[in-house]
């Protein structure tokens, strides 16, 4: 095995544990927003948009960026 081909394989170790990762928070996310993040639909306050509008930012900015809208556009 060359040092390039060791190498790849460490960064697709590296790649698949980060993916791994990636897709378990992925699935936090999921059950958040299924459990309404928390907040009784009945008793919903400014407090709880205020919430939502940050976390909804927090993964505009990674949407943005893979797909290169706003700020990110070419």
């Amino acid at each position: 095995m060359t040092k390039r081909q060791a190498n790849q394989q460490k960064s697709l170790a590296a790649f698949l544990a980060k993916k791994a990762e990636f897709d378990a928070l992925l699935a936090d996310l999921q059950q958040m927003s299924a459990n309404h993040f928390g907040a009784d639909p009945e008793d919903v306050l400014w407090g709880q948009v205020g919430n939502l509008e940050f976390y909804t930012e927090q993964m505009r900015r990674v949407t943005d960026a893979y797909f290169k809208r706003g700020e990110h556009a070419e």
